[in-house]
């Protein structure tokens, strides 16, 4: 009687000569390859962003993806079920293969298979662990996240022209071995500002499958600012079409906002990715958008003309008026109402127009409101002067300010969301002579954005008062996705690493090594990259 891998061989062997395969099935040896086939380099287990926690290659294992491979999931799992749907969607365009989702089953065929369940501790809620041998892939963890994570490890694993949206002729390989492997933060995330200059649902769906394939589980949108409000509140039926209208953001371009409903679907496209929507609404500072549409918002009743230069500071919430607080109670229900996750960030940051006395008064009444709704504040390190509850997190971002606030926050039990903008604002640019981008905290290059650790940016805050990590991603100068793209790559890649990979992995010549291979599929998936002359692309 034929064991399984003789079957699989004989198989393989059947659909090669049948010329119906372009890629060996698994195998006790390895078939030689019609001539046209393109073999791409080797992948290693360690070629991967971010680097993994562990790994433990076994070069005689190699696995072949085939026309005959499925998927399978871990039975009565859904979520599983929908992981796995996703892989097949990500696979079928480049290789042509069908790639069935089917429940865990005894089967001859070779396949991926997602496993849940099995308890592994060491993981954790978003970690997994990757196995391959001739016969399959399998993919453990104890949640759907982390399967989902396990799943964007593999993805980089096959050869770049995987990102291809056509049929390529190429060996399917992915490495034989093991990984082991789990986050060192909760946290990374990315920001895309939608208030300078409001980029539409399908470029943020865009952004959002781009920075998943690194691990990044948060996306912040900045809604609000003082060139246009981005998010229909009903409450206050003219801020977005009034205040995010046309001739809104940065030089009067720009303008748009998000629907209810289709806020709605960018929160079910982020879930679909694994990915939590954070919300900002940015007060009691940058709120010129809403003081020129509602003139009872302002101290005098006199609602001042729209601005679209790039100037901050300049404008406040009237403190003591009652109706300042009915607007934020409104605004904070229905943004909490369409968001499942459990951050709302309230901003605070360069309110300069508001004394400090009233800057405290206005939180201490703001920050019980985004509790009252079911959500945890976050604010940027400003909000830290308040001696806000433990529940609120401050997000670092001014390495020329005074942290002395921050660090007290994180003393007194605040986790710290880690944004230093010398190093994590991809929207400064590379160089004195980079088109797009502002510098007054840069330029920064792909280097510094690698070169720094959350654990050391600030004396008095450590590993253990860290929430995650965060790139921060402005539009003044941005117009287009290509823009967005050419900002955010290749160093949103480098702080996803500093967020998910252990410190002791961190080592510039392997990521920039590791980076060079990433340029590749870049190419392949129509991604637009600044090829850094730190890489050897």
């Amino acid at each position: 009687m034929r064991t399984r891998k003789s079957l699989l061989a004989v198989l393989g062997a059947s659909l090669l000569c049948a010329g119906t395969l372009s890629t060996p099935a698994a195998a006790e040896t390895t078939p030689t390859q019609p001539e046209s086939i393109e073999v791409d380099g080797a992948r290693q287990l360690t070629d991967v962003i971010p680097a993994p926690v562990e790994t433990h290659p076994d070069e005689d294992t190699d696995f072949w993806l085939s026309p005959v491979t499925q998927i399978r999931t871990e039975p009565g799992s859904q979520q599983a079920a929908q992981v796995g749907q996703y892989l097949a969607e990500q696979l079928r365009p480049a290789t042509g293969y069908p790639f069935p989702v089917n429940k865990a089953e005894n089967s001859i065929l070779p396949a991926i298979s997602l496993e849940l369940g099995n308890n592994i501790p060491e993981i954790g809620d978003q970690g997994y662990t990757y196995e391959a041998d001739h016969q399959g892939v399998v993919i453990e963890a104890n949640t759907a996240d982390g399967l989902f994570n396990g799943v964007q490890t593999l993805r980089q694993l096959l050869p770049s022209a995987i990102g291809a949206d056509s049929i390529q002729s190429q060996v399917w390989t992915l490495p034989g071995g093991k990984i082991v492997d789990y986050p060192r933060t909760s946290y990374r995330g990315a920001m895309l500002d939608l208030a300078r200059h409001f980029h539409p649902l399908k470029d943020i769906k865009t952004y959002i499958d781009e920075i998943a394939q690194y691990k990044i589980n948060y996306l912040h949108v900045h809604l609000t600012d003082d060139q246009g409000w981005r998010i229909q509140i009903d409450s206050w039926p003219k801020l977005a079409p009034v205040g995010g209208g046309e001739g809104t953001g940065v030089d009067g371009v720009g303008g748009g906002y998000l629907t209810k409903q289709e806020y709605k679907e960018l929160v079910a496209y982020a879930q679909s990715r694994h990915i939590t929507i954070v919300p900002e609404i940015d007060m009691p500072g940058h709120v010129r958008a809403a003081m020129s549409t509602y003139a009872k918002l302002n101290c005098d009743g006199v609602a001042p003309e729209p601005r679209t230069d790039i100037e901050v500071g300049y404008s406040s919430l009237c403190i003591d008026k009652e109706i300042t607080y009915e607007f934020v109670s409104d605004v904070i229900e229905e943004v909490a109402e369409m968001t499942p996750g459990p951050y709302i960030h309230i901003g605070g940051d360069e309110a300069h127009s508001t004394t400090a006395e009233d800057y405290r008064k206005f939180m201490n009444k703001v920050v019980p409101m985004v509790r009252a709704n079911g959500k945890r504040a976050m604010g940027w390190q400003e909000i830290s002067a308040v001696e806000p509850p433990e529940s609120v997190v401050p997000q670092y971002w001014d390495p020329n300010g005074d942290p002395s606030d921050v660090v007290d926050a994180a003393a007194n039990a605040n986790k710290i969301l880690m944004s230093p903008a010398d190093r994590a604002y991809v929207d400064q640019k590379y160089n004195e002579d980079t088109e797009l981008g502002l510098s007054w905290a840069g330029p920064t290059t792909l280097k510094e954005s690698y070169s720094w650790d959350p654990a050391e940016t600030v004396d008095g805050i450590g590993e253990d008062d860290i929430l995650g990590v965060e790139a921060e991603l402005f539009s003044e100068t941005l117009r287009s996705m290509d823009d967005i793209e050419f900002m955010a790559f290749p160093r949103l890649p480098a702080i996803a690493e500093i967020g998910w990979s252990p410190k002791s992995s961190h080592d510039w010549d392997s990521f920039s090594s590791r980076l060079a291979d990433q340029g590749e599929r870049w190419q392949q998936q129509g991604i637009n990259f600044y090829r850094s002359p730190q890489v050897d692309w």
